[in-house]
């Protein structure tokens, strides 16, 4: 039951080149920064990568991405990386791009052993009707868009609308962060970085998770526990350098109120 293992490097055992990997966070928010820098390392690469985005520039996900690393991503948005739009216009890279309520079902219903699930979001538009540009050329031309998605009708609550079937994602590895996490792998995470590390998990066959503080099993009140142990197969105890050590993705400041220096504002 113990699963705490020695270092990031053995954390990451198994995980080969052109495997799928749920990445947890938003944004910079409850990113798992040293796993991330452990695939860096070990050169791991050809990657289908499943996050909501794929950090910034220079941090997160965004350093395995100007590597070139990652052959195909699954997310929501580009966000604030300007190399990830790069690549994907000038067709290095390919990108599905998902309803954000949709990709975090994808992953939950994988975690529950469901292999897809009929949701109305998409219905109408290049989600279920195919042709979504998933990989450009160096010229700007679409050479591989979207199919068409099964679609079909239902009558939920007295209305009769289309439904549009979306496969699950079943990952290889997950990356995850946690703010407090025990020896079975039981995690807590601090609100808003909580996100889609839970989600990212779950759709794993191997779950790995990098926690700030490691404590005992028993410590952790059963009723705080966001993502129960079933889910991780494997802990990694982070330094106090380590868990203290994040990117803020955008600082902006503003006047104190009895007219001091400038107040920091974090996001």
């Amino acid at each position: 039951m113990d699963k705490v293992v020695s270092s990031t490097a053995e954390a990451l055992e198994g995980l080969d080149d052109g495997m799928t990997v749920t990445v947890g966070g938003f944004g910079l928010a409850g990113i798992p920064t040293v796993l991330i820098k452990e695939v860096l390392a070990k050169g791991t690469t050809d990657l289908q990568v499943v996050s909501n985005n794929l950090g910034i520039d220079g941090a997160g996900l965004g350093l395995l991405l100007a590597e070139h690393r990652i052959r195909r991503v699954i997310a929501s948005y580009v966000g604030e990386n300007k190399e990830f739009a790069r690549q994907y216009l000038a067709g290095e890279l390919e990108v599905e791009l998902t309803p954000q309520g949709t990709l975090a079902e994808k992953m939950r219903s994988a975690g529950a052993g469901i292999p897809a699930f009929w949701t109305p979001t998409g219905v109408g538009s290049q989600v279920s009707e195919g042709g979504m540009p998933w990989r450009y050329d160096s010229e700007g031309n679409v050479v591989k868009e979207s199919p068409p998605k099964e679609t079909r009708e239902y009558t939920v609550r007295g209305v009769t609308r289309d439904y549009v079937l979306e496969d699950s994602i079943f990952a290889d590895f997950g990356l995850v962060r946690a703010a407090r996490g025990d020896r079975h792998g039981n995690l807590v995470f601090n609100r808003s970085a909580r996100n889609f590390n839970p989600l990212c998990a779950m759709a794993a066959q191997v779950a790995v998770a990098e926690v700030e503080e490691l404590v005992e099993p028993g410590e952790l009140d059963p009723d705080e526990i966001h993502l129960p142990g079933i889910y991780v197969q494997r802990v990694v105890a982070l330094t106090p350098e380590q868990a203290a050590d994040k990117d803020i993705e955008k600082r902006t400041t503003r006047p104190r109120p009895d007219g001091s220096s400038d107040q920091t504002q974090e996001a």
